[in-house]
């Protein structure tokens, strides 16, 4: 049998390592979703009051924030971790698999948490640094924007950050290699429905009927053409129709279709122009069928947009830690969503990914139910955590 992979950490976060991965596990089995993180929080509040920082909780409802002030400077950094799950059934078969049904943890947040906590242990022992480190822990990252939630309830006013820094695992990437992209990191993610509206008929008389379904079908094919003949070929833009919705029976024509989208962007402008033209084209292709259309465009998460001076500093912690093979030269943008974009609308900083392995290593892709996290990179990425830390915070 072949060792288990050892990744580089400090020796000790290393020491701990075997409590860290129990919380993880105790976490995983006991998912929360969305604004329910009641356990979570508990469990990360107690330790770290326990460690000596200054807890205040009930910022985004189920959010924690600690506060560890260490030296004379004024020097303000900030660090997130997400705690909220996923509504999926699990199938991992782990032992510490989820225990509630349809609930489970998906896509790391457990791990996340973890790594945070790891080095909040760590930073509280050692306080190897100069000025006031927040360590936060969110709520409701999956698609309920727990980060806009917080910043509502006054985070930054409560907790001033001069930086704030997020993490991330990502399958498929080298177990324990990082990236960072500077600029347009991450896609806005924004949810759009359309509803078509007709009139409905027998399917042996459709003169007498409005077909909506044939007015949406239209509506589906043209939302393609945006992208490919609105959208600068140099940007990117993604439109994608998840749900159509229509009708009973093989011989009734419904009166009203329903369309559910997903819409990415990587540049606000671009964002704004998906916008206008699903609303021009849905409401001229209804007119053109005799139907009309309903445009509920909901916008969600910003483009996330990593400072490139904080990049560039989140890099080279990595390469002096870890050395230029640390860092996934090649990486490039990912068209996924991120509440953390609300973050550094306010505050310069950056979101970076941590490799959760390659093949069978790193398991499936997130947001699948045999997902799990890598329980051999949480002590490498919560010392990434503490040499971000002691590099921002440096002693004089």
């Amino acid at each position: 049998m072949n060792a288990p992979l050892r990744l580089p950490a400090l020796d000790a976060i290393r020491a701990a390592e075997e409590e860290m991965v129990a919380i993880r596990h105790q976490i995983h089995a006991h998912p929360e979703t969305a604004y329910e993180e009641f356990a979570t929080s508990d469990l990360v509040a107690e330790r770290l009051q326990r460690w000596g920082y200054e807890v205040h909780r009930g910022l985004g409802g189920t959010g924690v924030v600690g506060t560890l002030r260490v030296g004379s400077s004024t020097r303000r950094i900030g660090l997130r971790a997400d705690m909220d799950a996923l509504p999926i059934a699990e199938t991992s078969g782990k032992p510490w698999a989820s225990k509630v049904f349809g609930k489970m943890h998906a896509c790391g947040h457990d791990g996340h948490t973890a790594m945070l906590l790891s080095a909040a242990r760590h930073l509280a022992a050692t306080r190897n640094f100069d000025g006031i480190l927040h360590v936060v822990f969110q709520p409701a990252e999956e698609g309920l924007a727990g980060a806009r939630k917080m910043l509502e309830d006054g985070f930054l006013e409560l907790f001033p950050c001069d930086a704030m820094f997020g993490m991330h695992n990502m399958p498929g990437l080298r177990a324990g290699q990082f990236a960072a992209v500077p600029g347009y990191a991450m896609a806005s993610g924004d949810t759009c429905y359309i509803k078509v509206r007709g009139t409905g008929g027998h399917g042996a008389l459709p003169h007498h009927a409005v077909d909506a379904v044939v007015a949406a079908s239209s509506i589906v094919m043209a939302l393609q053409t945006i992208v490919s003949r609105n959208v600068n070929p140099l940007h990117t833009g993604i439109i994608s129709v998840g749900a159509f919705h229509a009708g009973d029976a093989p011989n009734v024509i419904p009166d009203v279709v329903d369309l559910s989208l997903t819409v990415r962007a990587f540049r606000p402008d671009v964002r704004d122009l998906l916008e206008r033209r699903i609303n021009e084209i849905a409401q001229a292709q209804a007119a053109v069928y005799g139907a009309s259309a309903e445009v509920n465009y909901i916008r969600r998460y910003p483009v996330l947009n990593n400072d490139a001076q904080q990049t560039a500093f989140c890099q080279q912690v990595i390469r002096d830690w870890l050395g230029d093979d640390g860092l996934h030269a090649q990486a490039e943008p990912v068209s996924a969503s991120e509440d953390f974009a609300f973050f550094l609308e306010k505050v310069p900083g950056c979101y970076v990914n941590i490799g959760n392995g390659v093949g069978s290593e790193g398991g499936c892709m997130v947001h699948n139910p045999g997902y799990d996290f890598n329980d051999q990179v949480l002590s490498t990425g919560a010392t990434y955590w503490v040499k971000l830390t002691e590099a921002y915070l440096q002693k004089p």
